[in-house]
């Protein structure tokens, strides 16, 4: 945490009134425990509490003035504006920029500002908390689709005009938006209806870019028409998101699901692994990023100058290395 640069921090904590009125816990709290949950693969705000009061004694050199609860922490990012993070992470970024100048392919800050668009973002969390599938016309199978449905899963699938519908009931839109319909439907067809018998939600939608009126069929009667019209158009996008939160990010967990909470917890690993990025290239290692993330996840709490881990680990790798050498040579 030496390359957090700290009056920066502060500056995006003020605009937002992050530690007003705060007595216990400030918002650099909140960030170290996110930032040592992260480093360290936590799974839970459990997880993340039994682990740091089981090394309590060296949280203080670790910058805790704080003892940290699940519950004060969940609080924290349930209720702290996420935007305090986000624009830190904005400043970490314009400073590993000019760093990455000559080889920016290393570390795609680019991308990660195009994965983490806003519109992208609020989209990917709106289905945060359902499992969706989302195909093309020539997927549907209605036997297959009710098996979502059972499972308490969700799709949004691109109708055929060879789909027998019969209207049940009409929803106001906005016809701003491009949405032309929001109807909830039955299938007619007796085959159909056989291997699907409830009812679904069939939205219309005029796309202004490419002049195309679409319609789709899902089995979520509780997003917006928009929204459902939206996470077609937007799949790979959405896709995209996911896989760069899982590639670089590595988050596996989301240790809450309100909307201020996810995020803070993804601007905060943003944060991390563009920390992490600094600390390389001003250190020099020539260790990649995920290399160097590995080795952190186990030596977090070290109180070793980094570059010296480092050449403990090298020293180590070519101990490790002569000495299965000189195995396969005894055999």
């Amino acid at each position: 945490m030496d390359f957090l640069p700290a009056y920066e921090f502060q500056k995006c904590v003020s605009r937002y009134r992050g530690d007003h009125k705060v007595q216990n816990f400030s918002c650099r709290d909140q960030f170290l425990s996110m930032a040592f949950a992260q480093l360290t693969y936590r799974e839970s705000l459990r997880d993340i509490e039994t682990c740091l009061q089981s090394i309590d004694s060296k949280l203080y050199h670790m910058g805790f003035r704080s003892k940290v609860a699940r519950s004060t922490l969940a609080d924290a990012n349930e209720s702290r504006d996420w935007r305090i993070y986000a624009d830190f992470a904005q400043v970490l970024i314009a400073i590993a920029r000019p760093l990455y100048a000559s080889d920016p392919i290393d570390v795609d800050l680019d991308q990660s500002l195009y994965a983490l668009d806003s519109t992208t973002i609020d989209l990917c969390l709106s289905l945060f908390p359902w499992a969706f599938y989302v195909m093309d016309r020539g997927y549907i199978d209605f036997e297959r689709l009710f098996v979502f449905t059972l499972c308490s899963a969700f799709f949004v699938v691109r109708t055929k005009e060879n789909v027998l519908l019969q209207r049940r009931y009409s929803h106001p839109v906005d016809k701003t938006t491009g949405v032309r319909s929001d109807h909830t439907v039955i299938l007619t067809a007796f085959d159909s209806a056989k291997v699907y018998p409830d009812s679904l939600r069939r939205v219309s939608y005029l796309d202004i870019e490419t002049k195309k009126r679409l319609q789709f069929l899902t089995n979520n009667f509780v997003l917006p028409a928009l929204t459902i019209a939206q996470i077609y158009k937007c799949r790979w996008q959405v896709e995209l998101f996911f896989k760069w939160i899982k590639q670089h990010l590595r988050i596996k967990v989301f240790y809450g699901t309100s909307e201020n909470a996810v995020k803070t917890q993804i601007w905060i690993a943003v944060s991390i692994y563009v920390l992490v990025a600094i600390a390389r290239k001003r250190l020099g290692l020539e260790k990649s990023l995920y290399q160097i993330l590995q080795i952190f996840s186990i030596t977090s709490l070290e109180k070793v100058p980094i570059l010296e881990m480092f050449e403990a680990f090298d020293s180590q790798s070519e101990l490790l290395d002569n000495s299965n050498q000189l195995i396969l040579f005894d055999l």
